[in-house]
């Protein structure tokens, strides 16, 4: 049975430090904003069927 305890605690370790990481992350990391474009062919506006 102290396999089995220590086997959780080592797990329930490891959960709280990704979750922890994830947290950081979204905290403390800024995403990067800009303009973005697109050309799109005219075929593709205007299909021929």
């Amino acid at each position: 049975m102290p396999t089995l305890f220590r086997l959780l605690v080592i797990v329930a370790i490891l959960v709280g430090l990704v979750y922890g990481a994830m947290i950081a992350l979204a905290t403390f990391v800024e995403p990067e904003t800009g303009e973005m474009s697109v050309r799109v062919p005219v075929d593709r506006l205007n299909p021929t069927q």
